[in-house]
């Protein structure tokens, strides 16, 4: 009498799912792509754009009475570099984060390679992972790269001397590198959720430019909406709300109420995008 259970499928011999598409193969492959060198350069090269503004426009603030973090951009080497963390947190550090994550899966697609990987034999569950730590990877270095250069720029512009508030005061060059690590690493968990949305835009299309494009416009109707004053409590659940919380870690006492309450938000809103990227493409029919 025959079985009435199917066999299981044969597997190769030494195969391991676990050990496909390993994290240093997809990172070696992420890092020579030219997007990969072209963000890396506009990072480098926006402290040098904005000191050669100060270089030709004069010291900024100095034309008006009002004190902010923007009027002490000279003052240091690490004021310069709050500075640089200031003006690019809003909109330039949305746009590496969406790429990097937004241009994953779906240039695959739009190379026709993706259907490749996956008969490899790579799972899926798999292929997702690795393009996901890789991205995050990719995004940490791009948003410390910009704060490290900025530093070493400014303090040779500068000096080095301890970081000047706004409000008055001052903090010692040692705790204010240790309010830079808290501000840096605030940005990022912040733009988790453009991540998030960029990720999961790339497994729904074959278009790069749609998921990263998708990812950003998102993430810039969320500030616009955050303008709106009369949405009240309602702009609490925005992200964008909570992008700037970051400036209480450059106060005399550090504050860590807002940027708690903006951390929860943004890991809570990420892990449901990533749990949805990962749903729709194990259920996705690859056909590029």
């Amino acid at each position: 009498m025959s079985s009435m259970v199917a066999d299981p499928p044969e597997v190769a011999s030494g195969y391991r799912a676990g050990r496909t598409l390993p994290l240093r193969v997809e990172l070696v492959r992420q890092l020579k792509r030219r997007r990969t060198l072209v963000m890396g350069a506009i990072m480098f090269a926006l402290p040098l754009v904005l000191l050669i503004a100060f270089q030709i426009g004069g010291e900024p603030g100095q034309d008006n009475g009002r004190v902010n973090l923007m009027d002490s951009a000279t003052a240091s080497g690490a004021n310069f570099a709050a500075v640089n963390l200031f003006a690019s947190a809003g909109f330039l550090l949305v746009i590496p984060v969406a790429l990097f994550f937004g241009d994953t899966v779906a240039a695959e697609a739009s190379w026709s390679s993706l259907r490749y990987l996956l008969a490899a034999p790579v799972p899926r569950a798999r292929l997702l992972w690795s393009k996901l730590v890789v991205g995050l990877c990719l995004s940490l270095a791009a948003l410390v790269l910009l704060p490290v250069v900025a530093l070493a720029v400014g303090t040779a512009a500068y000096g080095w001397a301890p970081l000047q508030l706004p409000t008055g005061g001052t903090l010692s060059s040692g705790t204010a590198a240790q309010r830079l690590v808290i501000v840096v690493a605030y940005v990022l968990v912040s733009q988790l959720v453009t991540a998030g949305l960029a990720f999961w835009l790339s497994t729904r299309t074959d278009a790069p430019l749609g998921a990263v494009g998708g990812a950003v416009f998102l993430t810039i109707i969320g500030s616009v909406l955050d303008e709106v004053t009369a949405l009240g409590d309602w702009r609490d659940f925005l992200p964008a709300h909570w992008q700037y919380a970051w400036l209480d870690a450059v106060q005399p006492q550090l504050q860590w109420t807002d940027m708690i309450q903006g951390t929860a938000l943004s890991v809570t809103y990420a892990l449901v995008l990533f749990a949805l990227a990962f749903r729709g493409f194990a259920r996705k029919d690859v056909v590029s």
